[in-house]
């Protein structure tokens, strides 16, 4: 799906929003504006933010300064952070499955929204995980991209949606294990012109961050090509205490 392609999914989306009355992204019912939640879903998206590890962005209880968690301490991770609106949950995996598999890309303007407000000051250039052309010819969009391409209008950060590449097709990886899903997309990412990001403070946007495999794969792709940083930006995070697929 091209940049053309792109604004005008968004073009006709926002037609649709005036002939339709708007929606609550996590339930359907009617609200009073677009990409606005009603109030019971609304209380029941967890908010992430400070306090929260100094290098992962886990959240901490209480305000612990520049204090890395215990896994950050024991594997201190590439990326600059992972930095995500909400915690998965109910409403927040049903906003990501109906903008992955339902169509409702509508939901990456709603998810960028609030992603918009824990994205780092010196992001550069915003750039989507990939999705293997199989995948992305099957499906019609990466979700991933609209996300990126929503919060970079909104930011006025640009976006590259080519310089990273999937070369090759991975399994799905619900139900690996850590080590499993780390195996599978090991290689399976390579930067397309290093030009392009060496030396940029990268944000790397995605939809769901579960085991962080496929960030770790990517972030080591885009390193390795240059970026001075890769901060991952997405909608929601699984946590020890939220389970998720």
């Amino acid at each position: 799906m091209d940049d053309r392609a792109i604004l005008g999914a968004g073009w006709i989306a926002r037609a649709a929003s005036i002939a339709l009355p708007p929606r609550c992204p996590g339930c359907g019912v009617s609200v009073g504006r677009d990409h606005h939640f009603c109030a019971r879903c609304w209380q029941e998206l967890r908010f992430l933010g400070p306090p929260w590890c100094a290098g992962c962005n886990k959240p901490f209880a209480f305000d612990r300064g520049d204090a890395r968690c215990a896994v950050c301490l024991a594997d201190p991770p590439r990326h600059a952070g992972i930095r995500a609106a909400v915690a998965y949950g109910d409403v927040a995996r049903r906003l990501a499955l109906r903008l992955k598999y339902a169509g409702k890309t509508g939901g990456a303007e709603t998810m960028a929204r609030l992603i918009e407000r824990v994205v780092p000051a010196d992001i550069e250039l915003l750039v989507p995980v990939p999705l293997y052309r199989w995948r992305l010819w099957s499906r019609g969009y990466n979700q991933a991209a609209l996300i990126a391409v929503a919060l970079g209008e909104r930011m006025e950060i640009p976006v590259d949606r080519d310089v990273l590449v999937r070369r090759s097709r991975t399994p799905v990886l619900r139900g690996l294990s850590g080590s499993q899903r780390r195996r599978a997309v090991r290689g399976a990412f390579a930067v397309t012109d290093r030009a392009r990001i060496a030396g940029r403070a990268i944000g790397l946007v995605d939809d769901v961050h579960t085991s962080g495999a496929t960030a770790d794969a990517c972030t080591r792709s885009l390193l390795a090509a240059g970026a001075a940083s890769v901060t991952i930006l997405c909608w929601a995070r699984v946590l020890p205490d939220t389970g998720g697929d």
